[in-house]
């Protein structure tokens, strides 16, 4: 006869529940709160009389309304996508070329660029905005003693983040430069599972590298490549504390996107419901590309199997 398992004892079964009860009450203390907060705040005139005594009155959809109405927010929209299309594409493309090499590089050429890509990712994201800021200075910024030196003079004492396009070109480098690192990782983590004999078999029938990799190697990979485009997009959708520490969403609006407006706008005249409401639609806009992106994969999954 089999041997009879021991009896359980009483709460037993509760005791794995308790041991992430204390995870799981923070996360929502520090996540959902927040949130649930915020929506709150966005239906209500909630202003600094209003943070102070604590007498908000709902509005209804009074702070949507007036956001809608507002051609700035639609702009701000505008250019939220484009800056959100032009780092991703960039970070994709990069990060793609990255891992190749890495992959074709000897051990120790793969140790140096993995270590140096792990120090970029390792180094925070106030630090390296400082550095793109000295990097750029007009009077003391290596970039314009260096141009100069080639002898483009019309760069000397060039202020960058006085130019629209310099501004925006320069935050789309540094949110670039810091994002290529764990998408090249983490490509070239999922190139390593493809087997070589399929490399091998496709070039003895002639395929050229080009053809390899859009015939065998990205069919393998485009669950992982996926999964970081659609990574890329939340992080490049959301990207504040760069705009923020760099240009405060200047020259003009030059930088500003949904996260920079939202916090202009909660801070000018302490519209704190406003800033909110804005909040929210940066929400649902991101969620809906999102959504999107997700139901043209799922399709185009299904068109494969």
């Amino acid at each position: 006869m089999p041997p009879t398992p021991p009896p359980r004892r009483a709460g037993s079964a509760l005791w794995p529940y308790l041991m992430v009860a204390p995870a799981v009450l923070g996360m929502l203390y520090l996540l959902v709160y927040p949130l649930a907060r915020a929506v709150i705040i966005s239906f209500q005139d909630f202003r600094l009389r209003q943070l102070v005594l604590g007498d908000a009155e709902f509005v209804g959809l009074r702070n949507y309304r007036t956001l809608l109405a507002d051609p700035r927010f639609w702009e701000v929209v505008r250019r939220t996508f484009v800056f959100m299309a032009v780092n991703t594409v960039a970070i994709m493309v990069l990060s793609t070329l990255c891992a190749l090499m890495i992959e074709r590089l000897g051990a120790v050429g793969r140790t140096v660029v993995l270590s140096s890509l792990v120090l970029v990712w390792a180094v925070p994201v106030v630090a390296a905005t400082t550095v793109f800021q000295w990097l750029f200075h007009s009077e003391f910024g290596i970039v314009n003693e260096t141009l100069t030196g080639l002898g483009l003079t019309s760069f000397d004492g060039y202020a960058w983040f006085a130019h629209e396009r310099a501004a925006f070109a320069i935050v789309v480098v540094l949110v670039v430069w810091q994002s290529v690192p764990f998408a090249a990782i983490t490509l070239y983590s999922a190139l390593t599972t493809v087997p070589r004999e399929l490399h091998e078999s496709a070039r003895i029938d002639g395929a050229g590298a080009a053809r390899v990799f859009r015939s065998v190697t990205f069919p393998l990979v485009r669950p992982i490549f996926m999964l970081i485009l659609c990574l890329e997009v939340i992080w490049t959708f959301k990207a504040f504390v760069q705009i923020w520490v760099m240009t405060r969403g200047g020259p003009g609006d030059a930088t500003t996107i949904l996260p920079v407006y939202a916090v202009q706008t909660a801070l000018a005249g302490q519209r704190y419901d406003l800033g909110s409401a804005a909040s929210m639609l940066t929400v649902l806009l991101m969620s809906g590309v999102l959504v999107l992106y997700f139901r043209r994969l799922f399709r185009q999954e299904g068109e494969h199997l």
